[in-house]
C-alpha cells in the first residue's frame, strides 16, 4: 500500500514537472524518489535510521550532479523549485510508513497544487504593494509571535482581563477584516455595487457609510448605489456578529445565533428593495487603511479590554440594566468589542444567552444610529432620508426581536 500511494503522489508531481519541460526530474524521476524514501524507510527497521539519510545524501549527490550536467545546456534555469520538490517528495516517501497517510498524501498533493499554481502565486505577488507585504507580516506578528508569548490567566478581580484571550479576540477581528481589505485589493476596482457592499461590511462598515456619504455629496448621481452599498455593508455586519459568536461561544450559538440570521435576512430584504428602486451604475469601492497595522490591532484590544472590564463591573454593581448602557456606549464606535464581551461573559458563565444577544443586537442598533448621524453630517439630504428609512425599519425589526423574542 505504501509503495503504491508512493508512485502515485510521485508520478503526480511529477506530471507537473514534465509539463514544465523540467530538465533535472519529471514523469518517471519524481516516482522513483518517493518510492526511494519510502523503501529507505521501511528498510531502516532492520538496519537503523541512518539508511534514511544516507538516502537523502546519496540523492542530494544525484541532483547536484544533474544541475551540473545541465549547466552546459544553453537552456539552463538555474531555479531551485525542483530541486527543492524532489527532496520534499523524498520526505514524502519516508514519512509514509512511519506517520499518518493523510498527512503524508495531503503535503505531496500540496507540492503539485503549489508547483501548478506557479503563475497565479506571482501574480498575487505583483499585485501587493510593500504596505501591503508590512500589513501581512505584521499579521503574522500578531497571530503567530506575539499571541503565543502572551499568559493565559486574568489578571483582574472579575476574571475576564486575560492578555491571551483579549489578543486571540483582537487576532479574530483583524483577520475578518484584513481578508476582506485582501479581498478588496484584488476585486475592489471591478467588484460592483453587491461585492462592494460586501466588502465594505468586511473591511469596516461604519468607514464604507462615512466614504459613500461624502461621495454622493460631490457626486449626486451616486446617491443610489450609496444607499445600495451602505445598506449591504450593514447588513454585513450581523453576519461578522455572528461568525463572531458561533467562533467565541459555540456552546449557545443555538441561542445568540438566531437574532444575527434575523437581522441579516431583514437587511438583506432592504438591500434587495435598494436595488430594485435605487440601483444605478456600479461605483468603485474606497480603500482604507489596512486593518492589520498595529497600531490599529492595539487600539481594538485596548477597546475590547475596556469594554470587556466595564460589562463585568456593570453585571456585578448595576445587574443587566448597567450591561445595556455600556453595550448602547460602546456601539456607536465598535461593534465587535461588545460582542466578543458578551461571548466571553457567556463562556465564563458570568451572562447568560439570552441577554447576551440582547446586548449585541442593542449595540448594532446604536450603530446604525450612529451611522445615520454621519450621513446627516457628511452626506445629501436625499441620501440621509433614504438611508434612515432603511435604518428605521431595521431598527424596527430589532426592537420587536428585543420585545418578543
Amino acid at each position: 500500500m505504501y509503495l503504491g500511494i508512493a508512485v502515485g503522489l510521485g508520478m503526480l508531481v511529477g506530471l507537473q514537472r514534465e509539463h514544465s519541460a523540467s530538465v533535472l526530474a519529471g514523469f518517471r524521476t519524481f516516482p522513483l524518489i518517493t518510492v526511494l524514501g519510502t523503501m529507505a524507510s521501511l528498510a531502516s527497521v532492520a538496519f537503523g535510521p541512518w539508511l534514511v539519510v544516507a538516502g537523502l545524501l546519496a540523492l542530494a549527490g544525484v541532483v547536484i550532479a544533474g544541475n551540473v550536467a545541465a549547466m552546459r545546456r544553453p537552456d539552463y534555469d538555474p531555479g531551485v523549485t525542483t530541486e527543492a520538490a524532489i527532496l520534499v517528495m523524498y520526505c514524502v516517501g519516508a514519512y509514509l510508513p512511519v506517520g499518518p497517510i493523510e498527512v503524508a498524501i495531503a503535503v505531496g498533493a500540496g507540492v503539485a497544487v503549489l508547483l501548478h499554481a506557479k503563475e497565479r502565486l506571482h501574480g498575487l505577488a505583483a499585485k501587493l504593494s510593500e504596505s501591503d507585504l508590512r500589513s501581512i507580516m505584521q499579521f503574522v506578528l500578531l497571530a503567530l509571535v506575539i499571541l503565543p508569548a502572551l499568559p493565559n490567566r486574568a489578571f483582574d478581580a472579575y476574571g475576564v482581563l486575560n492578555p491571551y484571550k483579549i489578543w486571540l479576540m483582537v487576532v479574530l477581528i483583524v483577520g475578518i477584516s484584513f481578508g476582506g481589505y485582501i479581498a478588496y485589493k484584488f476585486y475592489g476596482g471591478r467588484a460592483g455595487t453587491i461585492l462592494g457592499g460586501v466588502l465594505g461590511g468586511l473591511i469596516s462598515s461604519t468607514a464604507t457609510t462615512v466614504s459613500y456619504a461624502r461621495r454622493a455629496t460631490s457626486t449626486p448621481a451616486a446617491s443610489g448605489v450609496a444607499v445600495i452599498i451602505i445598506t449591504i455593508a450593514s447588513g454585513i455586519v450581523f453576519a461578522r456578529l455572528f461568525v463572531e459568536l458561533a467562533m467565541t461561544a459555540p456552546g449557545s450559538i443555538y441561542v445568540t445565533g438566531p437574532p444575527m440570521l434575523i437581522m441579516l435576512a431583514a437587511m438583506a430584504a432592504l438591500s434587495a428593495g435598494a436595488w430594485f428602486f435605487l440601483r444605478g451604475p456600479s461605483d468603485e469601492l474606497p480603500v482604507g487603511e489596512s486593518k492589520s497595522e498595529l497600531k490599529s490591532a492595539v487600539a481594538f484590544g485596548l477597546l475590547y479590554a475596556v469594554v470587556l472590564y466595564a460589562a463585568a463591573a456593570a453585571k456585578e454593581h448595576f445587574g443587566d440594566s448597567g450591561l445595556y448602557v455600556v453595550a448602547a456606549i460602546s456601539g456607536l464606535t465598535d461593534v465587535d468589542a461588545i460582542t466578543l464581551s458578551s461571548a466571553e461573559l457567556i463562556n465564563l458563565g458570568a451572562l447568560d444567552a439570552e441577554t447576551g444577544w440582547r446586548l449585541v443586537l442593542l449595540a448594532a442598533t446604536t450603530n446604525l444610529v450612529f451611522k445615520a448621524g454621519a450621513v446627516a453630517l457628511l452626506g445629501t439630504r436625499a441620501l440621509f432620508l433614504r438611508v434612515l428609512a432603511v435604518f428605521a425599519v431595521a431598527i424596527v425589526v430589532a426592537g420587536l426581536l428585543f420585545l418578543f423574542w
